[in-house]
């Protein structure tokens, strides 16, 4: 099948006890859902910011002069930015976009409730 590649499927989770973000060794899968238990996954969108950081769901990056949440979105099917201080749906993420961006934190470290 030279027409696939197949992509790397990575993850970070946010420890809810521990409150940190961590890179894991394990996953479960149950009926092909992933599961780490006290735990949210946070998927790998397969872009890097303009440091060649890897720009995971949840992560705030700086585009221009504003601040976005990297964000799944589940009607256009797609990776979006949305604006940090209005939560107003910005553009998709893209290879442009994500290059253009620098990735400042995870949502989910400034002790917002996931």
């Amino acid at each position: 099948m030279e027409f696939y590649v197949p992509r790397k499927l990575k993850f970070k989770a946010w420890n809810e006890e521990t409150k940190l973000l961590m890179r894991l060794n394990a996953i479960d899968c149950v009926k092909g859902e992933l599961i780490k238990r006290n735990h949210i996954l946070l998927q790998f969108t397969g872009m890097h910011d303009h440091q060649d950081e890897e720009l995971y769901e949840l992560d705030v990056v700086l585009l221009n002069t504003e601040k976005f949440v990297v964000v799944w979105n589940a009607e256009l099917n797609g990776w979006f930015l949305k604006q940090l201080s209005n939560a107003v749906w910005g553009d998709r993420l893209v290879k442009e976009n994500a290059q253009k961006s620098a990735r400042l934190w995870n949502y989910l470290e400034s002790g917002a409730k996931g």
